[in-house]
């Protein structure tokens, strides 16, 4: 009987800068390409992208940004880990009370992560909060 390879995870520290975004889609793509079916490089690369800015952009102080890439059997688990203990936002709710509006630069974000993911949410940590998603294998 074959048994399915065990969860593979991995945590790296990010630069509290602008730079951290294209440092963690290179990350996910690179953790996603070690099991073939892992779950759509895109999309994950995508989410996390938007979750590392606005991990940057709303967080004071330059402390890293921890990511967290985690291959399960049924796709993969990212997170962010920042030192903003306040939720981001709207994530979690499925009707937000108004539109994005289409002149903003800002404000699709979650909408992306809320749409896109299997699943989403945060949760506090020691040192603040965590931001996830999930996405199913491909």
């Amino acid at each position: 009987m074959h048994e399915p390879p065990a969860p593979a995870s991995w945590r790296i520290a990010l630069p509290h800068t602008a730079a951290a975004v294209p440092i963690a889609r290179a990350l996910v793509r690179t953790a996603l390409t070690e099991i073939e079916s892992a779950a759509d490089t895109d999309t994950a690369e995508l989410l996390t992208a938007e979750l590392v800015a606005n991990a940057v952009e709303h967080t004071a102080g330059e402390e890293p940004i921890e990511l967290v890439i985690e291959l399960l059997p049924s796709g993969c688990q990212v997170e962010v880990h920042d030192s903003n203990p306040l939720p981001p936002g709207n994530l979690t709710d499925p009707a937000p009370t108004s539109e994005p509006d289409p002149w903003q630069e800002h404000g699709r974000g979650l909408l992306l992560i809320r749409t896109l993911s299997s699943s989403c949410g945060h949760r506090p940590t020691d040192s603040g909060k965590a931001v996830w998603f999930t996405l199913p294998a491909a």
